[in-house]
C-alpha cells in the first residue's frame, strides 16, 4: 500500500520564536465548495513566508482569508496579528491594523497618474512610507510619477502595486503572484526590491507559481495541499528536499 509521506511537523519552527502572524485552524469557503481545512501556522516577525503549493491547493484563499476579504467566507479560526484579532475585523479594518494585500491583478486605478494612486493610499492615517522614501525604493516610480499608472509595463504596476501597499502603515505585506507574468530580469529587480524591504524589517507573506525563486527568496515556507498544510519549515529544507518538491510541488 502507497502511503504519501508526512512532511507536516518537518523543521515547523511555530515553538521556537513568538508569533507575530498566528493564523489557527482556519477553514475557509467559496459558497459551498470547501477549499481551506483547519489550516494553523506562524509569520514571525521580519521575515519572508513562501506560502505554496499546486494549483488550487488553496493559496491564494489563505491570503484573501487573513486580509479578511469576504469572499472567500471564513467560517472558523482565529487570526491575529501583533495581539489583535484579524478574524473580528472586516477587510477595512484589518488594512487599519497593519495588513497589505498586493492581489496578482494589481488593481491599479485607471484615470490616475503613479503620484495619485500613492497619493489616494496615504488619504486616511495611518499612513506609511513617504513618497520620497518610496521613489528611492523604485526610482522607475519617481521617473513616471505623472504617467497614468494603467500605462505602465507588467513590471513598473507591480512595483507600484508594492508601493501603494506599503504608503500604509504596513505589519505585514501580502504578495500574491507577484511574479507572474514578469521577464527573468524583471523578477531579479523585484526580488532585489523584496530583500531590501526585508532588510527594514517587514514581515512578508508571498504566494508564488514560481516556487524555486519565492524559496530562494523566503525564510521559510508553508506548503498546502488540498487546503490543509503539508509541511512548515525552514526554506532551506524544502529546496534541499527533492520528495517533497516532486510530491507537492511538482518541481
Amino acid at each position: 500500500m502507497n502511503v504519501k509521506p508526512d512532511f507536516s511537523k518537518h523543521g515547523n519552527k511555530a515553538e521556537t520564536a513568538p508569533a507575530f502572524l498566528s493564523v489557527w485552524d482556519m477553514h475557509a469557503y467559496y459558497g459551498e465548495s470547501y477549499i481551506v481545512q483547519g489550516i494553523t501556522f506562524n509569520v514571525h516577525e521580519g521575515e519572508i513566508l513562501a506560502l505554496l503549493g499546486r494549483n488550487g491547493a488553496g493559496k491564494t484563499t489563505t491570503l484573501r482569508g487573513i486580509a479578511r476579504l469576504a469572499s472567500p467566507q471564513v467560517q472558523k479560526g482565529e487570526i491575529w496579528l501583533d495581539h489583535q484579532p484579524l478574524h473580528k475585523m472586516a477587510s477595512h479594518e484589518a488594512a487599519t491594523a497593519g495588513l497589505g494585500l498586493v492581489p496578482e491583478d494589481r488593481r491599479i486605478i485607471p484615470g490616475l497618474t503613479v503620484e495619485e494612486n500613492l497619493q489616494l493610499a496615504q488619504i486616511a492615517p495611518p499612513i506609511g512610507w513617504s513618497l520620497e522614501r518610496l521613489y528611492e525604493l523604485f526610482p522607475r516610480l519617481g521617473e513616471r510619477r505623472k504617467q497614468e499608472g494603467v500605462t505602465l509595463s507588467g513590471g513598473e504596476q507591480q512595483m507600484l502595486a508594492i508601493a501603494r501597499a506599503l504608503a500604509r502603515d504596513l505589519k505585514v505585506l501580502l504578495l500574491d503572484e507577484p511574479y507572474e507574468g514578469l521577464a527573468p530580469v524583471i523578477v531579479d529587480e523585484i526580488e532585489k526590491t523584496l530583500r531590501l524591504i526585508k532588510s527594514q524589517g517587514m514581515t512578508t507573506i508571498i504566494v508564488e507559481q514560481n516556487a524555486i525563486r519565492a524559496l530562494q527568496l523566503a525564510d521559510r515556507a508553508v506548503i498546502l495541499d488540498t487546503g490543509s498544510i503539508v509541511f512548515d519549515g525552514t526554506a532551506e529544507e524544502v529546496l534541499e528536499n527533492d520528495n517533497l518538491r516532486a510530491e507537492y510541488l511538482a518541481i
